[in-house]
């Protein structure tokens, strides 16, 4: 079943800037640079990566849904030791069905406070969301628990400061009552208990009397040790204002800033004033034009009071030094992740541009790097990356949205991020198999030595239709 972009656009918990430094001799604390906590189910010290293939084949059930695992190693990922997970793994709540889609949305946190990251999957099938708990041998379904929450977005962040990690859902309809219009989300406050999967509390904040939240990103913008939330929104084909809801120690606000609609986004410093800054697509009003747009990256930089709206910048394909050109349906920046490639303290941000042209083959995608720096993010120096690049295996060929998923997350322990880009479309034995590629930060910025590329099969997902990377976790 192939499923439009729009529909498969999924939430993702991005980079969080941690805790911030006391000023010494002064009263107020100053933001220090943020860091990126590592996905790490087996606190190895190597990041690990997630992929979602919702459209796998389970015991005979079509689309019934798999996650695969790949962990992290000196030597980049450990293809041969992955795992797959899916609703008919032993200790896993549910039953693998048809169309339920395990593995559409997955986000990743130490839930529990173990220091051994866990990780939350949710289907298509209105069912609840699990979590696969985190231990040194990684993680398993046994234990594993239906959290008391929808199969709707979600994304995991320390909203309060605590320093345990918590979780935001959607949350629409907010009641039982049929006339109840108000959309919303709760927050979980963590940490989670891990017999039953219960929050420590849990808050209620609504977000909108029309539809929403569409997407959730997650990170310190305003420097206080806090995340914060960014939530888009519409109706239909209506996109309306995004909105910025501020985190303290208290928890998150229940009052919001507006902001420039958008869709997808990461939050990093890319300029080091210890301010996480936010890197969104804008999408103008219209969702239903995402698929036709040439894609606009929207910088905007972080302050103590949050997303500035008057520090801001656009990046195109047009922008100079950014490779390509902007064509209508390029979608450029249609998922972003951010991470500190080439190790000089400044994030960058991985942009998809899964239907870029690449020669007269149309929708065969790409991944454009924009590197951060003192002036904050910018072209100089950006780099693409197609099949069609020397030394990236595979070929561009029409229709595999190569970069429709990208995750910047450090693999190989060297502490620069490397990225996991997927094309949930590409063609293998079977179409839309799905695939993906993992290119190693470098000092340089990213490069195609020892690149590691695999299909559903050799990380033990049943490959007809499976639409691996459909989500990609490890963020």
């Amino acid at each position: 079943m192939r499923r439009t972009l729009v529909t498969a656009l999924a939430v993702t918990a991005l980079v969080t800037p941690l805790a911030l430094a006391s000023a010494a001799g002064t009263a107020a604390a100053a933001p220090v640079p943020p860091r990126v906590p590592l996905t790490d189910f087996n606190h190895d010290g190597y990041g690990d990566l997630v992929l979602g293939a919702p459209g796998a084949t389970v015991s005979g059930h079509p689309s019934a849904g798999a996650v695969s695992v790949v962990y992290g190693a000196k030597g980049g990922p450990d293809i041969a030791h992955a795992k797959v997970f899916t609703r008919s793994t032993a200790g896993i709540p549910g039953a693998a069905a048809e169309g339920g889609y395990f593995g559409e949305r997955v986000t990743t946190g130490d839930l529990d406070g173990d220091s051994y990251t866990d990780l939350v999957v949710a289907g298509l099938d209105g069912k609840p969301s699990v979590v696969l708990w985190g231990s040194p041998t990684g993680v398993g379904g046994a234990g594993a628990v239906a959290l008391p929450t929808s199969t709707g977005m979600f994304a995991v962040g320390d909203f309060n400061g605590d320093g345990h990690r918590d979780l935001v859902t959607d949350d629409y309809p907010r009641s039982d009552d049929p006339d109840d219009d108000n959309a919303g989300m709760t927050v979980s406050y963590g940490p989670f208990d891990r017999a039953s999967g219960k929050p420590a509390h849990q808050d209620s904040i609504v977000t909108s009397q029309t539809f929403g939240p569409g997407d959730i990103v997650v990170g310190d913008v305003t420097g206080d040790g806090a995340d914060d939330i960014v939530t888009s929104h519409g109706f239909e084909e209506t996109a309306y204002a995004s909105k910025f809801w501020k985190g303290g120690k208290t928890g998150v606000s229940h009052t919001a800033k507006a902001l420039t609609s958008s869709f997808r986004g990461a939050i990093g410093d890319v300029d080091g004033d210890g301010y996480g800054d936010l890197v969104v697509h804008d999408i103008g009003s219209n969702y239903e034009d995402i698929p036709y747009e040439k894609g606009t990256v929207l910088v905007m930089y972080g302050t103590a009071d949050g997303p500035s709206t008057t520090r801001t910048k656009v990046i195109t394909q047009d922008t100079s030094g950014v490779p390509g050109v902007g064509e209508s349906g390029d979608m450029f920046g249609s998922d972003l992740s951010a991470g500190d490639v080439n190790g000089d303290g400044y994030a960058d941000i991985a942009v998809g541009v899964p239907g870029e042209a690449i020669g007269s083959v149309k929708d065969a995608g790409s991944v454009v790097l924009l590197k951060g720096g003192r002036g904050g993010l910018s072209g100089t120096g950006a780099q693409a990356f197609s099949q069609s690049t020397a030394g990236v295996p595979g070929a561009s060929e029409k229709g595999d949205g190569f970069g429709q998923q990208v995750v910047l997350q450090d693999l190989d322990g060297d502490g620069k991020a490397d990225l996991a880009a997927a094309a949930p479309l590409e063609d293998g034995t079977y179409a839309d198999s799905g695939a993906a590629w993992v290119l190693r930060g470098a000092t340089g910025g990213l490069t195609t030595r020892s690149i590691t590329s695999f299909g559903p099969a050799a990380v033990h997902v049943p490959e007809k239709n499976a639409q691996l990377g459909q989500e990609l976790g490890g963020r």
